[in-house]
């Protein structure tokens, strides 16, 4: 029996020496990480546009690009009934816009509003009154 456990642990050992001086294999991560991910710019065109007169939506948008210049330019209607329009320009040297405006801004006159409290508000008769007791 003892020889049999000598000859189990001789063979461990000359089984750890002699895998010991093989070259481990090395795995390395071959697969890019979404962040590192280069893509080529790529050539595009597009344009949408939307005009709807009852609701008074005026958008649209239209853009180019040959893959390392985009050009473009977008326009919405605000809420003050003015046309807010955006030209741009990207490139290496970064973006670059321009923003003009159609029309006047139309604001509602001082006498269709009023800042007051609404009626909602409970008035100084219609408080509840709380009675504390007395210590």
């Amino acid at each position: 029996m003892k020889r049999q456990v000598q000859l189990i642990l001789v063979s461990l050992v000359a089984l750890a020496v002699f895998t010991s001086g093989e070259e481990q294999p090395k795995y390395t991560d071959t697969v890019a990480k979404p962040s590192e991910q280069q893509h080529a710019p790529m050539p595009h065109s597009f344009a949408w546009e939307v005009k709807d007169e009852p609701s008074k939506n005026d958008y649209s948008h239209q853009q180019e690009s040959d893959g390392k210049v985009t050009t473009g330019s977008y326009r919405v209607a605000l809420p003050d009934g003015r046309t807010q329009i955006v030209t741009y320009r990207a490139d290496q040297n970064g973006y670059v816009a321009q923003v003009k405006y159609e029309g006047e801004a139309q604001y509602p006159a001082p006498s269709s509003y009023s800042n007051k409290p609404s009626a909602s508000y409970p008035t100084e008769q219609a408080k509840p009154t709380t009675a504390y007791p007395v210590a």
